[in-house]
């Protein structure tokens, strides 16, 4: 089966059903059927054909669910950029995919200035300015005859990019498919008329629920911007059923003031996923959303790899703390923990999580060297230490390379941050290593407050010690109103905060 055949059936199906929401826009599937159509038909008369890669830089739109479509129906591979990222990252993920085509929003329109000069491969620029609408109308309307096979190409996202310049990782639209069927596995039924929020971009994160929802015949509502109080007027006006949170969203909406003064009922489920959350926001969640939560964990390059719903999240389990996971093995996800020489470790025991799944990469594009690194017998390597309990819950220590070696021992940020956020009026943490005279490197933790709440540092190391040991204690604990810097998918980027401590030392890990 391909994306085509299968979203072709539903917008047969569910014609007159709602399929797309942005702001006052709303279009019906046969509407937005008709506009991929056009879409499609418009990008093969520039000369694309079936297999070339075409770029999107976007926010979600009536435009963002045209191309969504549009692509699939020509056979054309999107290759979707970062709107946050710099110019050089959208010249680098257009050229080494060889791009021959980029759609832009015109709001970024400037950003693509001297692409055709630059890019040798790159044709044509298409503004979505004033003159889109005309252009799309003056399309044919008639399915173009594109022969499409399970196993070409769908689209190609990158990896954040924290390290180095992004790899670009490619599905076929086999794998985009069982990605998405795995991700909906554990959810309640999306049923005819269901709602879909999408308050990140469809092109990336969020992008993993559209499809599932359109071809069961829901709708998909966008979100070009997050604010709090809005978007909680709209899961209530709308009747939202389902939504994607990133855990720093959910904890800002938790904190308005008008969280609690709403209907929710029509929630069946909402997905906390691409980073860590606190135990006091999840908690707080299903105290004003209801049992509604699922946690899910998985990487660009294989996923979905764990999820669990509410009742797995907030269970009681002996031998386990369901709270600090991320999830169980889903059904047709196989996880492993392995050594520094790729060995399997006894169950319980940290090393680094290694998954296969029927939605992973094909490999990194046109980087044969990084696929072997990070592909191994069939396994994906994730790069995350983790350990599974013997219930078969899937906890995340921290990345291999945010590891604090002090003293010799080995401290993981990411169980310094859970625990300090704990605390009451913090907003968000981040902890990583600095050097230390004695110790070699120490944590330190750098903590964004709301001002609800005085905290002190003693107050910081002390639940540190309480709850971890005291050799695991930050040094120091930094206070700050100002949000932490984040990469473009919304990742704290600890390396950024760390770098200034580590000016003119050579070696990033000190030796005690």
């Amino acid at each position: 089966m391909d994306v085509r055949t299968l979203m072709a059936r539903a917008a047969t199906f569910y014609a007159d059903h709602e399929a797309v929401v942005w702001g006052d826009r709303r279009l019906t599937f046969a509407e937005s059927w008709d506009r991929s159509v056009r879409l499609a038909n418009g990008l093969i008369a520039l000369g694309l054909k079936p297999g070339d890669r075409v770029g999107v830089l976007e926010d979600n739109s009536i435009e963002a669910a045209d191309f969504f479509a549009g692509a699939a129906i020509a056979g054309i591979v999107r290759v979707p950029l970062y709107a946050r990222d710099k110019r050089e990252m959208h010249l680098h993920m257009l050229g080494h995919t060889n791009c021959r085509a980029v759609l832009v929003a015109a709001h970024y329109a400037s950003d693509m200035d001297g692409f055709l000069d630059e890019l040798p491969d790159l044709e044509h620029v298409i503004v979505r300015d004033d003159s889109y609408e005309g252009w799309l109308a003056a399309q044919s309307d008639v399915m173009p005859e594109v022969e499409i096979h399970p196993d070409d190409n769908f689209i190609i996202r990158h990896t954040g990019g924290t390290t180095g310049k992004p790899k670009g990782v490619a599905y076929t639209h086999r794998a985009w498919l069982a990605a998405g069927r795995d991700w909906f596995y554990l959810f309640p039924a999306v049923e005819p008329g269901d709602k879909c929020l999408h308050v990140g971009p469809i092109s990336h994160g969020s992008g993993y629920q559209y499809l599932p929802t359109y071809l069961a015949g829901g709708c998909n509502v966008l979100l070009d911007h997050f604010h709090a109080g809005e978007t909680l007027d709209l899961i209530a006006r709308e009747g939202i059923g389902y939504a994607f949170f990133v855990p720093t969203m959910l904890n800002t909406m938790l904190q308005d003031p008008t969280a609690r003064d709403r209907d929710y009922s029509s929630l069946k489920c909402i997905t906390v996923a691409a980073a860590p959350i606190a135990d006091a926001t999840a908690y707080l969640a299903r105290e004003v959303f209801g049992d509604v939560l699922y946690q899910g964990y998985g990487q660009t390059e294989v996923l979905p790899v764990s999820f669990m719903g509410p009742r797995q999240w907030f269970a009681e389990v002996e031998g386990s703390n369901p709270i600090r996971s991320c999830g169980m093995p889903l059904p047709f996800a196989l996880i492993e923990i392995w050594d520094e020489e790729n060995n399997p470790v006894p169950l319980g025991d940290p090393g680094e999580i290694v998954a296969k799944t029927d939605g992973q990469m094909v490999g990194f594009w046109n980087n044969p060297e990084a696929t072997a690194e990070r592909v191994v017998r069939g396994w994906v390597k994730t790069g995350d230490i983790g350990r599974l309990d013997r219930n078969g819950y899937l906890y995340i220590l921290d990345r291999s390379d945010d590891m604090i070696i002090s003293g010799g021992y080995n401290i993981w940020p990411l169980e310094l941050e859970n625990v300090i956020a704990d605390l009451p009026g913090f907003v968000e943490v981040a902890v990583f290593g600095v050097p230390h005279e004695r110790w070699g490197e120490t944590p330190l933790a750098v903590c964004v407050l709301d001002g609800s709440t005085e905290v002190t540092e003693e107050d910081v190391i002390a639940i540190c010690v309480e709850r971890l040991g005291s050799y695991k204690k930050p040094s120091k604990a930094v206070f700050q109103r100002e949000p932490l810097p984040k990469s473009p998918v919304g990742k704290i980027r600890r390396k950024d905060l760390r770098e200034p401590y580590w000016e003119g030392i050579d070696r990033r890990v000190a030796g005690s």
